[in-house]
């Protein structure tokens, strides 16, 4: 493969570098001017001092929901999140526009932002059954020139209210889904045990990670919190367990047996900056040993038409809701979308260092922190030593 050369790169350390990609990886990261510039046919990228990062790491996002591709809808409302399951019901009927040229179509603009990695949610119904997972396979198999992808199996529309739905997830599971999802065990299927019987059963059963969605707020949210972590525990799911939403740790309620709880566990916690909901408190969990990841969530679909899928954008709406002004959170929110996230989610979790994969953004900006306050362009993107995108473009 070509090699290629960033020359004068703005490392996310502050430092400044020549890094060299060969192969595919990262094989030098030398003092700027020392390194060789590449052979004939290879490229020197002149970064003159712009961040040169890991590419992002998308968390939670709905690739099958999207409406990329199809003119623009009007907003159903729906004031609970029941009402939110039925109106897209109804919108999903109504689509003409297949699951995978409209998932594609997201996969391209969140690549051309700068991710390389992502975590998608597949909604699996009796309405639907696998159909939606099957799209979602075909989209990762044709796009895995452009991101590495886990697909989660998330039981949208309940499981004990669907009857059927568990064994969709235990065949999902055997056709290619990564992992297991869950929803709402008290708020949508009014069994917070039997629900989780069955995530967990089935994360035990396959041998996967499970990914969950709890809005439920109050006492009934956090004693959820603290059976998802008993449960982590209990079936050695440590660092593979994410709760997103945990809208109730943003609440009015003492938090801090919750927190012990999600710590001691091993459970980690996904926030997409929500607009009109409570939030976990990111920093605190931090401190505390609850890793916090970042995720886009919906993005121009039946739930929402807002979200381009530009997780520096994310991270600053992350960080303006928090009150993260600091430079020292300024970089976790960085963090958050690179190898933190990464790393949690098992992806490659390396940074700029010998021998990393050669899976970069370049970023019109002279260090980490006006990357997350000001989400400028994305000058470059590289998966696997080869250049995917350009001035925002693919290539």
């Amino acid at each position: 493969m070509t090699k290629t050369l960033f020359a004068g790169a703005r490392l996310p350390d502050g430092r400044l570098a020549d890094v060299t990609v060969a192969d595919g990886r990262i094989a030098a990261v030398a003092e700027p001017g020392a390194a060789a510039p590449p052979e004939p046919g290879g490229r020197t990228v002149a970064c003159e001092g712009r961040l040169l990062a890991p590419s992002f790491c998308e968390g939670h996002i709905h690739l099958d929901k999207t409406l990329l591709g199809t003119p623009f809808m009007a907003h159903r409302r729906g004031d609970s999140v029941a009402a939110r399951i039925a109106a897209e019901k109804a919108i999903r009927r109504e689509l003409t526009v297949p699951v995978f040229e409209r998932g594609s179509a997201l996969v391209r603009q969140v690549v051309a932002h700068g991710t390389g990695a992502l975590r998608t949610h597949v909604d699996i119904d009796t309405e639907i059954g696998l159909a939606n997972l099957h799209e979602v396979l075909r989209i990762k198999e044709a796009c895995a020139h452009l991101v590495d992808m886990q697909v989660v199996a998330f039981p949208q529309s309940g499981i004990l209210r669907d009857p059927g739905v568990a064994d969709l997830l235990d065949a999902a599971l055997g056709e290619g889904a990564t992992h297991i999802g869950g929803l709402d065990p008290v708020g949508i299927d009014g069994d917070g045990a039997a629900h989780l019987d069955t995530v967990f059963g089935l994360a035990e059963k396959h041998g996967v990670g499970v990914d969950i969605h709890l809005h439920d707020g109050g006492e009934t949210g956090l004693g959820e919190l603290r059976d998802i972590a008993r449960r982590t525990a209990a079936a050695g799911l440590a660092g593979r367990v994410v709760v997103s939403h945990a809208f109730a740790l943003g609440g009015p309620e003492d938090i801090a047996p919750t927190v012990e709880a999600l710590a001691k566990g091993g459970v980690a916690i996904l926030t997409h900056g929500p607009g009109p909901a409570t939030m976990p408190p990111v920093g605190r969990l931090w401190a505390e040993g609850v890793p916090v990841l970042a995720g886009n969530d919906n993005i121009r679909d039946a739930w929402s038409p807002y979200g381009n899928g530009d997780m520096l954008k994310r991270a600053m709406m992350i960080g303006y809701r928090q009150g993260m002004n600091a430079d020292a959170e300024l970089a976790l929110l960085f963090a958050m979308i690179t190898h933190h996230t990464a790393a949690r989610m098992g992806f490659s979790a390396k940074g700029i260092e010998e021998g990393a994969p050669a899976n970069l953004v370049l970023i019109d900006a002279p260090g980490v922190a006006l990357a997350v306050v000001e989400h400028p362009a994305r000058a470059l993107v590289m998966k696997g030593g080869r250049i995917v995108a350009e001035g925002g473009r693919l290539v």
